[in-house]
This record gives C-alpha cells, structure tokens and sequence, in this order.
C-alpha cells in the first residue's frame, strides 16, 4: 500500500487459499509478462497460458520459470490437456509437464465429451505430484448441464485429488455459469455455494461487472479466474473497495448513512 485508509478489508498474503486471483495470460511475450509482475504481480496467484498458446508462444519454457520464480504458479490451459488426451497422448502430456517444471495443471472435459469417471482417474493420476485445478463446464453453447451435476462433479473431483474446481465461463463469460447476457446464474452459483466450501471454488470472472457481483455477493477474498492482464490493478481495487462499484460494500454503517446513491 503507498499509504494509509481506515476500513480496507483484510486480504490474506501469498500463498492463499481464498481471495485468489487468476490470470489469462493468451500469448504475452516474457517482457510482456515481466513487464505485469512489476506492476501487479503481487496480486497473482496464478497464470494460465491460455488453450494452447504455450505451443506457439515464444520463449515459453522462461516464461514458466520466471513466473514460478515470482511466487505465481503457472499451468497449461485445459484445451492443451484435451487436445493431448483426445489424441490418446496422456504420457507424452505428463513428459511435456515435466519437461517445462510445471507444478500445477488444469484438468478439464470443456471441448470434447469425456466420461466424468475417465476424468477423476486423470485427476487422481495428476494429483500425485501436482497442485490440480478441475475446470467443470462445457465451453460448447448449449450443453446442458444440471445444476445438481455441477454440484456433484465439483465434489467428485475434489475428492479425487483437485485443490480447486473452476467454475466454467470462458473468456466470453456468457457461457457456464453465466446466461448469454453474462449476467450470473444465481440459482446454480447459489446451489454451487451451498453445497461446496467457496474456498475451493475458482469462479470464471472475465467482465468487470461479473467480478463486482462475485465480490458484493461473497467479499473481496471470493476466488475469481481468467481475469485480462491489464485489469489485475482494476480488480484489487474492486476487492478493496477503492472503485465507485464497490466503495461502500465494505464501510461500516455510520459512514455510508445516508450517502448510498444505489
């Protein structure tokens, strides 16, 4: 903080369990990303090298390794896990995992069908020397997923060996677990909270009026992913009541008494 404001609510230090921030990184170059640590990095708690970019993305192997050396894990986007396993090369996956020092991957069903079981087993297998992320949701327009299944999967596959399940948007956010407008699906997300423990809930949040909703909802420390690079800084003051969205979300009473314009 360059200084002081009474009533900020508290955020947890690195590394945390709640409060987590995750960012879509789809093909920064590493002075790009150097470039985002010095600004923001320590608001990171993770990197995700969006579907596939990390095939294609220059330089990548320091990239990893520089986001690692800055108290930020970084994983391979899901898509990446799909097109390996879609093409029955989970081994050579788990090599290319290795060969790039990566402690956390994403484990996802979001672009081609995959039986829920066949999908735990590739958890637990991952889960042995790794930090798992579950992604639960189908990318594809109009699959339709029961709110009960959500609900069953995300435990199934934290029991299975997930440190945390992501809540399905996309980088669109109007697809998952929010309707086509990108307003939130209260019902599911409700039912979600009510039945899973919201720290381990990483909820897809890529439009600024989804990560105001998630924190008026649950607080500033909420879990929220795929956020665009440059609006880390944004979403810190969002979480800290410091932009006009939330600014009297986290006032006590006799400050905000008679001043609430909404």
């Amino acid at each position: 903080m360059n200084f002081e404001l009474t009533n900020i609510p508290a955020r947890p230090i690195k590394p945390r369990q709640s409060g987590i921030t995750m960012v879509m990184d789809k093909g920064l170059s590493l002075r790009e990303a150097e470039n985002m640590v010095d600004a923001c990095g320590q608001y990171i708690d993770y990197v995700k090298l969006g579907f596939g970019t990390s095939m294609v993305t220059n330089r990548v192997e320091e990239k990893i390794r520089f986001y690692q050396s800055n108290n930020i894990r970084c994983y391979l986007g899901g898509t990446l896990f799909e097109a390996f396993v879609i093409r029955n090369q989970f081994e050579q996956y788990q090599q290319l995992l290795d060969r790039f020092g990566v402690l956390a991957v994403e484990v996802s069903d979001g672009s081609m069908a995959m039986d829920h079981a066949e999908k735990c087993n590739y958890i637990n297998i991952l889960s042995n020397n790794r930090i798992v992320l579950s992604e639960v949701g189908s990318k594809v327009a109009g699959v339709e997923i029961s709110n009960e299944a959500w609900v069953s999967m995300m435990n199934l596959e934290l029991k299975s060996g997930s440190t945390k399940v992501i809540a399905e948007a996309r980088e669109s956010g109007n697809i998952g677990i929010y309707h086509t407008d990108g307003s939130a699906d209260t019902e599911l997300v409700s039912l979600i909270d009510k039945d899973v423990h919201g720290d381990n809930v990483i909820w897809e949040a890529p439009l600024k009026n989804q990560q105001v909703w998630f924190i008026k909802h649950f607080g500033s420390n909420v879990n929220l992913g795929n956020i665009a690079v440059n609006e880390v800084v944004s979403l810190e003051t969002l979480r800290l009541g410091l932009r006009g969205d939330t600014m009297l979300s986290f006032l006590p009473e006799e400050l905000t008494k008679g001043r609430n314009l909404l």
